[in-house]
């Protein structure tokens, strides 16, 4: 990954919402933001039975009973290889399930149809896409796009163009869009059934072109749908209409993973170190958990066993969601893994 010293000037305009000094005994989670953004950072939150070691971080979501989902690779060393974890409110153990998605395991969404709930599974290591319900039951699964023509195209040797999906958001009408972040860098839109409807992006930094598009969510906050996309490659988010028409770019941040939304309030994990908040208006209200480091730094800053890591200071945000109260729970591209909960103050 390459990002030159102008971009990353540019895009850290915004000041980082401070860090609270934890107190001399260091019992005290650190506090992180200012004003009415303000949360006591609880990092390894969940309580892991001993069959099951975390891998990658990835994906995490809440369903309306307060369930914690994590969707992580599953560690080496782990004896369980499920890779989707539930926890209840309290960060209780409730159960695993999801093998099939070990080492690809990636974004996962969670929405509500009529009276039950859904997960959306990406899987980028196998190329595909799976609706299931909270317990695993499959529904429908999405492999390689061989509708699409964009997807016909053939390289050198003669295979497939890379396909590898990385997350998905989901229209009122039940569309859903899929992030091709890893592979092509097309989005790929669905109807609810799965039925093919159009590709739209593709690899470049121009208007309607994308760099590893991330991350994306289908943004109802002016009244009528757009399709947000972390175009994490060309380090800013932009944001299209439900047909595939470029819109315009949103600046400020670096590394945009994904997107989540509470009350006209945005969370984005940026892989740079830290989480941003953007709100109603489209500013950056601050970015939380700054470590400051480069892409080289937190390169080198992933690998390193979580003793390492500063209290209070993320290493590579990948997935972060708002609760039905306000926390922010954050889980990061971490190779021992890390859920942190940032537990609302004011």
């Amino acid at each position: 990954m390459k990002s030159s010293r102008r971009d990353l000037l540019a895009a850290a305009a915004a000041v980082p919402l401070a860090i609270k000094a934890q107190d001399k005994s260091g019992s005290k989670p650190p506090v992180l933001g200012a004003g009415e953004y303000q949360y006591e950072a609880i990092h390894d939150w969940g309580e892991l039975p001993a069959h099951i070691v975390f891998g990658n971080t990835h994906g995490v979501c809440e369903d309306s009973a307060g369930h914690i989902y994590i969707h992580h690779t599953v560690h080496a060393t782990s004896k369980s290889p499920d890779s989707i974890v539930v926890f209840d409110p309290k960060g209780k153990f409730v159960r695993s399930w999801g093998s099939q998605y070990k080492d690809g395991a990636h974004g996962l969404h969670l929405r509500r149809e009529g009276s039950t709930e859904f997960l959306y599974i990406c899987d980028q290591l196998h190329g595909i896409v799976s609706k299931r319900t909270l317990k695993g039951e499959e529904v429908w699964t999405i492999g390689y796009p061989n509708e699409s023509e964009k997807y016909r195209l053939r390289t050198p040797l003669g295979g497939n163009i890379p396909y590898r999906p990385t997350n998905v958001a989901i229209a009122a009408n039940g569309d859903v869009f899929i992030g091709d972040g890893y592979g092509s860098f097309y989005i790929n839109q669905y109807d609810r059934n799965g039925k093919f409807i159009r590709s739209f992006g593709g690899a470049g930094k121009d208007p309607g072109q994308l760099s590893q598009p991330h991350g994306l969510i289908v943004d109802q906050r002016s009244g009528q749908e757009t399709l947000l996309v972390a175009d994490r490659g060309n380090h800013r988010l932009q944001r299209f209409t439900l047909d595939g028409r470029h819109l315009e770019f949103l600046e400020g941040t670096l590394w945009p993973c994904h997107f989540h939304e509470r009350n006209g309030d945005m969370v984005i994990p940026d892989l740079q170190s830290r989480v941003t908040l953007l709100g109603k208006d489209n500013k950056i209200i601050g970015h939380l958990g700054d470590s400051g480091f480069t892409p080289q730094q937190f390169l080198q800053a992933r690998t390193k066993p979580k003793s390492e890591f500063t209290p209070g200071k993320f290493v590579c945000p990948h997935g972060a969601i708002f609760d039905h109260s306000g926390n922010i729970f954050v889980v990061e591209w971490v190779e021992a893994g890390r859920v942190t909960k940032l537990r609302k103050l004011a």
